[in-house]
C-alpha cells in the first residue's frame, strides 16, 4: 500500500467516523504532506468541503511554484469542483484510489496535462460502496444529484 494513498484513506476514514462522508485527500511536496482533509460537508455544514478541497484548505497559502510540484492522492476520482481546484493550482500528479463508485473529470484533467494514476484500490471502493448503499441521500447531495 501506498503510504500517502494511506494516508488519504486514514482520512477518509477519519470523515466516516465523524458521521460524514468518506473522502479523503493528502497533498504531497518533495516526500512530505503539506495539507491533509477529508469530506466535512456534513460537519461543517459547508457546501464546498470535499476532501481535496479540504487538503487544500489545510495546506494554506502556498506560492504557486509548491503546487506545481505537488502530487494529490484522493481516495475517489475528483469532481468538478475539485478538479477545477487542482487545475487552478496547477498540480501535475494526481494519484485516485478507486473510480469505479463515482468518475469524476479525470478526463478533463489529462486534457489539460496532468498524470492521473487510478488505484482501483478494493478498500476505497468497498468503503464508499458501503456508505452509498447505507447513505443513499446523503451521497446524492454531496455529488449534485
Amino acid at each position: 500500500m501506498d503510504t500517502f494513498l494511506q494516508a488519504a484513506i486514514d482520512e477518509a476514514e477519519q470523515g466516516l467516523s465523524e458521521g460524514g462522508i468518506p473522502i479523503g485527500s493528502v497533498i504531497v511536496h518533495n516526500g512530505k504532506i503539506i495539507g491533509r482533509g477529508h469530506n466535512r460537508r456534513i460537519q461543517k455544514g459547508s457546501v464546498i468541503l470535499h476532501g481535496e478541497m479540504d487538503a487544500f484548505e489545510n495546506a494554506g497559502r502556498q506560492p504557486a511554484a509548491v503546487y506545481r510540484e505537488c502530487t494529490l492522492y484522493t481516495t475517489l476520482s475528483p469532481c468538478p469542483m475539485c478538479t477545477g481546484a487542482m487545475l487552478l493550482y496547477g498540480i501535475p500528479k494526481v494519484v485516485i484510489g478507486e473510480n469505479k463508485t463515482f468518475l469524476g473529470d479525470e478526463a478533463l484533467l489529462k486534457e489539460r496535462g496532468v498524470e492521473v494514476e487510478v488505484m482501483n484500490d478494493e478498500s476505497c471502493v468497498e468503503m464508499m460502496t458501503n456508505f452509498i448503499n447505507q447513505n443513499p441521500e446523503l451521497w446524492n447531495e454531496d455529488i449534485g444529484v
